[in-house]
């Protein structure tokens, strides 16, 4: 299907795969078949058992009925993905392209190295875009000096990276990235031994930049911070200006695009909201100083990769079939620290491959955090008319008069290079609509700007922009092309369940609160729409509860010799048998359609699991905690710093458990109980005369559990470095686990 332009070519072009959704469909037919008599099974024969075995029975269905309903939402992924091709040669001239204002949040350098937040702003900065019509933001929550000393150093690094990127035609804009490769500089000048000079003046300045940071960063510590501290300190903004000449010829000048260091008020006696808070002020100092129509969102460790992102993203806000409803161009996160194994599935392929398309094929994908380039108009609800109340504008948007002009369709953009009096009244203006009591009795968070009822915020913000009548676009790099944007992501254990909890949290949050999908999108989106966004909201909550059931209760029966499942010769074992074999293949057939080995799909089917039983539970006791506020919200940031110790584990694809308890403790108990289980039942079959057909259901689940989680076994025995589980954790959980049997056992035999 073609996308049409203004021009006689089309911008973008979307395609489906034909042979994909027939199989995706067939395979949802017959497996729906299978659950309909599985469903029938349990409920038939429900209370024709005897009674010691109704409670287990009737857990194992509700887990049944838990998983196929999770997994009926999840069709709506497969029912019609897209794929999209753009052509950014087709855009009218740059002289026509809109303003894109980037915002880049870090909090602060304990775990979000500077130099790598630099980076991110500086490939930002060196955009493939008009730099006149490009303006970057960093928020600072923390409000620290070294990350403002930064930022002014890469403002002067920026006047020799920006002009050496444009002159040769630098694709990897990123300067760490580009000087740690040892070849292909990927420059396309015909002079090359003038570009091998200006390459090596430019690396050294890179590495003067680098060292001046570093040793900023080293006397910073050592400096009193005064009455000041991250978490209550006042607003400062800042826009960046060097009138130095150093390194440019006589009247030459450089065309940069505006940088500007913003930290919001913080005051310990306000809740700010995390990252939704920060991106608000971002969407209100922004308004006052650049105020352009679009926005891109970057992570501040996510940099950019290909400069022409914002021409690709352009490509549909210029369709004029598609731009007045488009609120935003979502790209997928790719990872430059992903080994090839990636034991702890930290691509996190079946978003970016699976889900982002399917969603993509409806009324678009969801608001991913980072990677996206959104229309002001979104997040401002509206451009605001002359007639409109001004009372009512401020009890929407605060007290503001400034702000409120901003949203006008007549307001004009503000010129910040006179230096005069006007761009002191709107730095000033800034400073105030930064403080941490503006949003008190207005609607941001709320109605306004990215919603605050979940620390999820970005999902929720894009599904409730959604159900306004706003959709999105998902454009992912073709196999031949670079990603957009590179970042790192999580290559530990506790990162990984760290994250997973946060993530699991905000879901469920969401899951829970007045815009549940399951209710607030079914009258407000398409129905397969909102089966998506209910998917993941509930997938938390949903997968930990079946699978600590299915992990501990036909273990347990397996001990004491009483089945839960038909018996091999049962017709209806072939049914149980189907599902658990229909569910292995459909996944095994979308990693190999995305051209991953086989060795990805059983590190996704392990992550799965191990996730479900950790991260997924203690994410979806804080949203019910949070729910009934016996718990207060939090934020864990991921850590961004590398440690040389887990990154060689990692590449030799061994899990690090140095952990949690918490998150080591429970796989450990699982394991132990499976493994106990299975040889007890194996000994009842071969010398107490225990029928092996009604047992083998049993049998093959706990031995699926513990094959697929071999490398819990190995780090409880077998390993002998420093990522092994502790023998205290060994310890605990064999406590754990013969409490359990035990007192199951006793349960059981009364």
């Amino acid at each position: 299907m073609a996308c049409s332009s203004s021009t006689s070519l089309p911008l973008h072009i979307c395609h489906g795969n034909k042979l994909t959704m027939i199989i995706n469909r067939s395979h949802a037919v017959l497996h729906s078949i299978a659950i309909s008599f599985l469903i029938y099974y349990r409920a038939f024969f429900l209370f024709h058992q005897p009674t010691p075995i109704i409670i287990p029975w009737l857990l194992l269905f509700i887990s049944e009925l838990l998983l196929s309903f999770i997994w009926f939402l999840g069709r709506a992924y497969i029912w019609r993905p897209v794929y999209r091709t753009v052509f950014p040669e087709r855009l009218p001239n740059d002289d026509k392209l809109p303003a894109i204002d980037v915002f880049i949040c870090t909090t602060g350098p304990d775990k979000e190295p500077t130099i790598g937040v630099m980076n991110t702003l500086l490939s930002a900065m060196a955009l493939d875009y008009p730099p006149d019509k490009l303006h970057v933001y960093l928020s600072d929550d923390g409000g620290y000096a070294i990350t403002l000393h930064a930022m002014r150093e890469s403002w002067s690094f920026a006047r020799w990276w920006l002009p050496f990127c444009r002159r040769f035609g630098i694709k990897t804009r990123c300067p760490e990235a580009y000087f740690s490769r040892t070849e292909n500089h990927d420059s396309d000048s015909k002079n090359p031994d003038n570009f091998m000079v200006e390459r090596e003046k430019i690396k050294e300045q890179y590495v003067l930049f680098k060292e001046r940071v570093r040793r900023a960063g080293q006397e910073s510590k050592f400096k009193d911070k005064g009455v000041y501290t991250a978490t209550d300190h006042p607003s400062c903004i800042e826009v960046m200006e060097e009138n130095s000449k150093e390194g440019l010829l006589e009247d030459q000048t450089i065309e940069m695009p505006l940088l500007v260091y913003v930290s919001r008020e913080k005051s310990t006696s306000q809740f700010h909201h995390f990252k939704a808070g920060a991106v608000n002020v971002l969407l209100r100092v922004s308004a006052m100083l650049s105020n352009s129509p679009y926005i891109l969102m970057l992570d501040c460790d996510m940099y950019c990769s290909d400069p022409t992102s914002a021409r690709q993203a352009m490509c549909f806000h210029f369709d004029p079939e598609m731009s007045p409803s488009l609120a935003f161009v979502q790209f997928p996160q790719a990872f430059r620290d992903i080994s090839e194994n990636d034991i702890y599935d930290s691509e996190v392929r079946s978003a970016y491959t699976i889900l982002w398309p399917g969603l993509d094929g409806l009324k678009g994908p969801v608001l991913s955090g980072t990677n996206f380039y959104i229309k002001r108009e979104a997040l401002c609800c509206h451009s605001i008319k002359k007639d409109i109340d001004l009372r009512e504008l401020k009890d929407s948007f605060g007290p503001s008069n400034e702000f409120i002009k901003s949203l006008r369709q007549d307001y004009k953009k503000p010129n910040l290079n006179d230096n005069g009096e006007a761009s002191n009244m709107l730095l000033e203006e800034a400073k105030v609509l930064a403080s941490c009591s503006y949003e008190d009795h207005t609607k941001w968070g709320k109605e306004v700007g990215f919603l605050y009822d979940s620390v999820a915020e970005d999902f929720l913000t894009g599904f409730v922009m959604q159900c306004k009548g706003w959709i999105s676009s998902y454009v992912a790099p073709s196999s031949s092309s670079r990603p957009q944007f590179l970042g790192t992501s999580t290559t530990n254990l506790n990162d990984l369940l760290t994250q997973g909890t946060r993530w699991g949290s905000g879901l469920v949050d969401v899951a829970l609160s007045r815009f549940s999908p399951l209710f607030y999108g079914s009258s407000r989106t398409s129905f397969l729409h909102s089966m998506g966004y209910a998917e993941l909201s509930l997938f938390p909550l949903l997968y930990c509860l079946p699978l600590w059931c299915f992990a501990t209760i036909p273990p347990l029966y397996l001990l004491n010799g009483i089945p839960l499942y038909p018996e091999v010769s049962d017709p209806y074992f072939s049914i149980f048998l189907f599902i658990f074999l229909s569910s292995l293949s459909k996944h095994l057939h979308e990693v190999v359609v995305t051209g991953r080995p086989i060795s990805k799909w059983i590190n996704e089917q392990r992550i799965w699991m191990i996730k479900s039983v950790t991260c997924h539970l203690y994410g979806s006791l804080d949203a019910i905690l949070k729910k009934f506020d016996l718990r207060k919200a939090s934020f864990l940031t991921t850590n961004k710093v590398a440690d040389n110790e887990q990154i060689k584990l990692y590449r030799g694809g061994k899990f690090d458990f140095r952990t949690s308890t918490i998150f080591v403790a429970p796989l450990v108990t699982v394991m132990l109980v499976n493994l106990a289980s299975i040889v007890g039942g194996v000994y009842r079959i071969m010398f107490t005369g225990t029928d092996w057909r009604k047992m083998f259901g049993q049998v093959l689940l706990s031995f699926y559990i513990i094959v697929m989680n071999y490398v819990v076994i190995e780090g409880m025995v077998l390993r002998k470095d420093k990522g092994r589980i502790p023998l205290y954790v060994n310890v605990l959980s064999i406590v754990f686990s013969l409490i359990f049997l035990s007192l199951g056992s006793i349960i059981i035999s009364n």
